[in-house]
């Protein structure tokens, strides 16, 4: 490469600190499940700036919560690498059908799954969906989850932290019993953990500890499913913009959200993608039982 090329890449390279939103941020508070088109400062997905190169060609996957945040990033650029997928989701379907719009856009097939996947049949069901209707199902990405903050043990009812224990881990069993027989050699499992699982949060004790428990499972896991051949690993985000946020944490943390990270800012959904699109492809084929970090230098132990 020549030194002008060099000097051009770099000039092309942005500044990582102001590559997205900073804080301060102002959002109207909104119950959970939050939706995305109720936003004021929306979270940047990649629908303008992913850009594929087949990397996941005619590759099957089941996303869930796919229908914002970190789970339609994914989507979009697992349509981008050529893959076709089933969107799981809970009740957004306004949300959904924006994730289902960018698949069509991007002439790829993208099935719409509306479950609550803290019910086992459910989970059965759209595995078994994603095979008959697409053929296979190569890659799983377990992403969808719930989380919600308190001050004292004694706000956090048994009801909840049962609630956040069924979305998060539960379903991960769930979907992984039904779709680990069904999957072929080379086909992928990942897992959505968080910097939670190694850093966390007195306020989130539910959610730290199903984060610290979907870290264990994936290395466990990641053990029985290589013996048939698949991947098994999991990512860590640190915080990133989603409409979890404003609907489950208080207004002042809202605001501040992601200023504790060497970045300064926190991630938005289209910078997790790739590290998704890059565990599910061949060029990760040598990886599995690990657990990636992209916490904007917030370092796990």
């Amino acid at each position: 490469m020549s030194t002008e090329n060099r000097e051009q890449r770099k000039q092309n390279a942005p500044d990582p600190r102001g590559a997205g939103p900073k804080p301060p941020f102002k959002e109207d508070p909104q119950p959970p499940p939050a939706s995305e088109t109720k936003m004021r400062t929306k979270p940047d997905h990649g629908e303008e700036s992913y850009r594929g190169s087949s990397r996941l060609a005619g590759m099957k996957a089941l996303i869930t919560g796919a229908d914002s945040g970190i789970g339609r990033a994914v989507a979009i650029a697992f349509a981008r690498e050529g893959a076709d997928i089933v969107i799981s989701y809970l009740d957004e379907d306004e949300d959904a059908a924006e994730t289902e719009r960018w698949f069509k856009d991007a002439g790829h097939k993208a099935l719409l799954a509306r479950g609550d996947i803290r019910e086992e049949q459910v989970c059965r069901q759209q595995v078994e969906r994603c095979l008959s209707e697409l053929g296979s199902i190569d890659i799983l990405v377990n992403n969808a989850a719930f989380q919600m903050t308190h001050k004292s043990i004694e706000e956090l009812s048994s009801e909840e932290w049962d609630w956040t224990f069924k979305t998060n881990i539960n379903a991960m069993f769930y979907f992984a019993k039904a779709a680990l027989p069904k999957m072929k050699a080379g086909g992928s499992i990942i897992n959505t953990a968080s910097v939670e699982a190694y850093q966390p949060s007195p306020a989130l004790l539910a959610y730290s500890a199903t984060k610290g428990a979907i870290v264990t499972f994936s290395k466990s896991l990641s053990g029985l499913a290589i013996k048939q051949g698949v991947r098994v690993n999991a990512v860590a985000p640190g915080p990133v913009w989603t409409p979890l946020i404003p609907s489950t944490m208080p207004q002042e943390k809202v605001e501040n959200f992601g200023n504790n990270v060497p970045i300064g800012r926190p991630a938005q959904p289209a910078e997790l993608a790739p590290m998704y699109v890059f565990l599910a492809s061949k060029e990760a084929r040598f990886i599995t039982g690990g657990l990636f970090d992209v916490t904007g230098g917030r370092m796990l132990p």
